[in-house]
């Protein structure tokens, strides 16, 4: 591939972010049919900095910009590290060689991606440097209301996915090479869970490999429960939260195995299909965020604000975080999460309606908990569902989940709970769903201390729960409340016209098509 040095020719600078592969990566293509093109990434302190960030996204993010930086090498350039803010960054590189553009995709990321944003776009305007952005996702940016969006989605994934022009142009640099820093120097939480996913396009493609060609099979049906879901589930949502898979490929290499499948194939062919219609709802709910960026700290209807922000309860939130609510589900939940980066999309929803109903707490801190805990954290999908699933859009059916009636539904031998809370090991059958209902004889012929090795319910579930509900219906029921769900629904409601058929399996599954925290 032919390189280019500073001295002789004009360049433009191709800035990755959460789009870290070189296939069908629009930015990187179009920068390359303009020239030379300098491939640069920025580690941004002030990001690295926020409530939501976390020791395994930016271990997972390393992985994946070795792999990066591989395929570059392969094509003849390399990748350009860089720390620090990016508009001092961009400024170091202009002032060492002057570049004519920037290109890169937008980003629908939280609010300190949002200002830095806006930050370097009024530098490019002050160095009269054009920037080019792309669309990543599925996702319209300046968009009014969804009357189009489904088409628009549809489109976009229906479109070729792009190719990188020969030869390829590279730009080299007169800068040293920096090494990235560490975790420690970003000063990251300590915490990693010692089983979550690796990073990398390379990872990606065994994994979409191996959920088409077997895992998928289980997709339907499998999805909900935990002892399944690990299997079943796609497993790429950290891959596309990072961008080491385009979702363009995804849904068309989805649809070319679809169409490769034999006639016999029933089950696998329906869970694929359902499979798509969850990549067309990740980008539904990123696009929520993209067009009310406040969503990510207010609530969607402001008729709910002051709901539960004043009576924060920082023991059941402690209680929460550290797996000592006394609800055996719950707590395998967070432990799992905890030791895998990963749960399936009903647990992650239980998790939040048992934080926001029975224990009483405001979404948002629940929400940095879990955006940290989440190796998938996708911002503009996570500060939905948490809105979501806590009551506050305004627009959907309140999902109240009662923490004992899923155990019995999706774990009902204990296999779950038992894997990851050791203690519930010794709990008899009889007493699996409400172990603190075992008699003290059975406790001491099972070695088992309530308190020591088995936390109590912090409330009752039930007097909690009941009043949970009045309390939100009866701020629902308000005239003011009422009144403004229309423009909530203008402005965020899906208009999806298709949907894949249903049937009693599927709606048990309870709407599985619309719950995209993870894949």
């Amino acid at each position: 591939m032919a390189r280019a040095e500073a001295a002789t020719c004009s360049y433009s600078v191709v800035w990755f972010k959460r789009d870290l592969r070189c296939h069908d990566h629009t930015a990187l293509i179009e920068a390359a049919r303009s020239g030379p093109v300098l491939c640069v990434y920025i580690v941004e302190p002030t990001l690295w900095a926020q409530p939501d960030a976390a020791r395994q996204h930016y271990h997972f993010l390393r992985e994946s910009l070795q792999d990066l930086a591989t395929a570059l090498r392969e094509l003849g350039g390399d990748l350009r590290v860089f720390i620090g803010e990016a508009v001092e960054v961009l400024a170091s590189i202009q002032a060492c060689a002057r570049f004519s553009a920037l290109f890169s995709h937008e980003e629908t990321g939280n609010h300190a991606s949002y200002q830095r944003d806006l930050a370097v776009k009024a530098w490019c305007v002050s160095e009269h440097v054009a920037w080019h952005e792309w669309r990543q996702f599925g996702v319209l940016r300046g968009l009014k209301n969804r009357n189009e969006w489904q088409a628009g989605w549809e489109l976009h994934m229906a479109q070729a996915q792009q190719t990188l022009p020969a030869p390829l142009q590279f730009f080299m640099l007169p800068l040293p090479q920096l090494a990235l820093p560490s975790a420690d120097q970003l000063q990251l939480p300590v915490h990693e869970p010692r089983q979550r996913q690796r990073g990398g396009r390379r990872q990606a493609l065994q994994v979409l490999h191996e959920f088409l060609g077997e895992r998928s099979q289980q997709y339907r049906g499998g999805i909900s429960s935990p002892l399944s879901a690990a299997t079943a589930c796609s497993r790429l949502s950290p891959y596309l939260a990072f961008g080491c898979l385009s979702m363009r490929e995804v849904v068309q290499a989805t649809h070319l195995h679809i169409r490769q499948l034999p006639a016999s194939a029933v089950q696998q062919r329906r869970g694929l299909e359902n499979f798509i219609s969850r990549l067309y709802w990740h980008c539904h709910f990123i696009q929520k965020l993209e067009s009310e960026p406040e969503l990510e700290w207010h609530n969607l209807h402001r008729g709910y604000d002051g709901l539960r922000e004043n009576d924060w309860n920082e023991g059941h939130f402690q209680a929460l975080i550290q797996a000592r609510t006394g609800w055996p589900l719950v707590d395998a939940c967070v432990t799992m999460l905890h030791q895998t980066g990963w749960l399936n999309f009903r647990m992650r929803a239980m998790l939040v309606s048992v934080a926001a109903y029975p224990l009483w707490l405001h979404w948002r801190p629940v929400g940095e908990w879990l955006a940290r805990e989440f190796l998938d954290y996708e911002p503009g999908i996570h500060w939905s569902q948490l809105q979501m699933q806590s009551g506050t859009t305004g627009i959907n059916t309140p999902r109240i989940y009662n923490p004992i009636k899923q155990a019995q539904d999706h774990d009902p031998h204990g296999h779950f709970v038992r894997r990851w809370l050791p203690a519930m090991r010794r709990v008899p059958d009889s007493w699996l769903f409400e172990p603190w209902r075992m008699p003290v004889s059975v406790q001491q012929r099972c070695g088992i201390t309530l308190g020591e090795h088995l936390a109590e319910p912090i409330v009752d579930l039930s007097e909690a729960t009941r009043a949970a509900k009045t309390r939100l219906l009866s701020r629902r029921a308000q005239t003011d409340v009422r009144a403004g769900k229309a423009d909530i629904v203008n402005k965020h409601a899906s208009r999806r016209k298709t949907a894949p058929r249903r049937t009693t399996q599927d709606r048990q599954a309870e709407a599985s098509t619309q719950l995209s925290w993870e894949l």
